[in-house]
């Protein structure tokens, strides 16, 4: 009959906290997301690139064996990976939140009470029989087990874990957007290598042609049939090559550094073959359907992650405002002298206490976390948006730079092949006295400025290819 009265006290008690709790703030949403595009270009091939591993996409051996040692040994990437772990244990925490938690304790005291209190009036004033006195250093003994459970009654700890969970989901898809990230920049400065071992060739045969028309500008002077002019302007021509010839060689140095960072080790030489450079074709590429970046990019899929954690945070913030049920017990034994300790059933301890509680006034604290809680959910909501977006015209920019790198390089070639012609003709004239010295330098000038140039561009193609599959979400499967 009593235990039926506190349950219906408690159902009582319940009931009005819940009416005085019930005016709760609503969430506030955005329906300002865009649909995604339909196809790229108006292609609605499904072929998507980014399925291929990166293995198979980069068919260079040096290449994947320098992408195999970054992802073992980048230390960013070895960073993420202890910030899944962070994110596991945060799951632990929040799922041992909805479980009892039980402690044990053990304790011992003394105590006086004053003779003009009420506890020592009482113990003064009772009839006690001689011998029998409460002494009046009182001591105490306990032992025994507490537990406390908070009723998960509004889901607000099973949201507070699925957010856990869903954040632990998120750090899972920042991992493969550092793989897929730590993949092009590997690919990118490899390919940056490459070229510069191509154009530094190209310097070393420029200052050796040039050093030829010196020895045979030298010779015309001496036959008066030139001038200390160009002498000079030829040995200027030298000098200045061999500067650049300084200047590639440190940017091959800083760019090998680069590539030993990214994978984790101190400088040491990259193994490479750079002669048949531009000789390398791009593989085609199959761009897929712009829904297809939604499942495909690590990045976008974080943010819908983070979106949906943010959600599940309003949820929980929003349960504050309702009542919350605390249970706890406690079970032991409890005596003023040892040997009365274990005596039973006189020395048995037991409580068990049910606790209800809802803010009733001052819960400013709780309208603004439950407000920041809703902003929160809106930066998820606008950076999903931005993620998509970008992905999007990321795709969309490195398929019109692929088709106009492949169109320049074409155009360069031939542009090469009609200087390399014109710097024969330009030395064959010039040793016969039918063109003059500026006119060869020129010629030399312009031919090495467009090799440079078709070296440049087949890195920037090569590049373009590299960023691809980073933008279609590759690398990380």
């Amino acid at each position: 009959m009593y235990k039926i009265k506190i349950g219906k006290s408690l159902i009582v008690l319940g009931f009005a906290l819940s009416i005085v709790s019930c005016k709760v703030p609503s969430a506030i949403t955005s329906n300002e997301s865009k649909a995604i595009p339909g196809s790229f270009g108006g292609s609605k091939d499904t072929l998507n690139t980014s399925n291929s591993t990166w293995q198979n996409y980069f068919n260079d051996p040096n290449l994947t064996n320098l992408i195999t040692i970054a992802l073992k040994n980048n230390q960013e990437l070895r960073i993420t990976l202890q910030e899944i772990e962070i994110a596991k244990n945060d799951i632990r925490v929040k799922k041992g939140a909805l479980l009892p938690s039980v402690s044990f304790s053990a304790g011992a005291g003394v105590e006086k009470v004053g003779r003009y209190t009420s506890q020592g009036a009482g113990d003064a004033s009772a009839e006690i029989t001689p011998g029998k006195l409460v002494p009046e250093l009182l001591q105490n003994y306990n032992i025994g087990a507490v537990a406390n459970w908070e009723v998960d009654i509004w889901k607000k700890l099973r949201n507070s874990k699925k957010a856990a969970v869903t954040r632990y989901l998120s750090t899972i898809e920042g991992k493969n957007f550092v793989v897929t990230n730590l993949i092009s920049e590997v690919a990118d400065s490899y390919y940056e290598l490459l070229a510069l071992d191509n154009q530094l060739e190209i310097v070393k045969q420029t200052i050796e042609l040039q050093q030829n028309a010196l020895e045979i500008v030298k010779i015309q002077k001496e036959a008066a049939r030139s001038t200390e002019l160009a002498v000079q302007k030829f040995q200027a021509e030298v000098l200045a090559s061999k500067s650049m010839e300084f200047q590639i060689n440190q940017k091959i140095v800083e760019t090998e550094n680069t590539i030993n960072f990214l994978l984790g080790r101190f400088p040491e030489k990259i193994e490479r073959s750079s002669s048949n450079f531009l000789k390398i074709t791009p593989s085609a590429i199959q761009f897929g359907i712009p829904s297809q970046l939604l499942t495909n990019r690590p990045d976008v899929k974080q943010a819908e992650m983070d979106l949906v954690a943010a959600k599940l945070d309003v949820k929980v913030a929003r349960a504050e405002f309702y009542p919350s049920l605390n249970i706890s017990a406690g079970l032991g034994l409890q005596a003023f002298k040892t040997s009365y300790l274990f005596k039973m059933p006189e020395s048995i301890l037991y409580n068990l206490v049910g606790d209800l509680a809802a803010p009733l006034i001052n819960r400013n604290a709780i309208k603004a976390e439950f407000a920041n809680a809703n902003s929160r959910q809106l930066q998820a909501l606008y950076n999903y948006d931005r993620k998509v977006l970008n992905a999007f015209i990321e795709v969309s920019n490195q398929l019109s730079n692929s088709n106009n790198l492949e169109k320049k390089y074409a155009l360069k070639s031939q542009q090469v092949i009609a200087l390399n012609s014109s710097v024969n003709s330009a030395n064959e004239l010039f040793k016969s006295a039918r063109a003059d010295y500026f006119e060869v330098l020129m010629t030399q000038r312009d031919a090495l400025d467009a090799k440079l140039e078709l070296v440049e561009t087949k890195k920037d193609q090569m590049n373009a290819f590299v960023h691809i599959y980073k933008a279609l979400g590759g690398g990380w499967k």
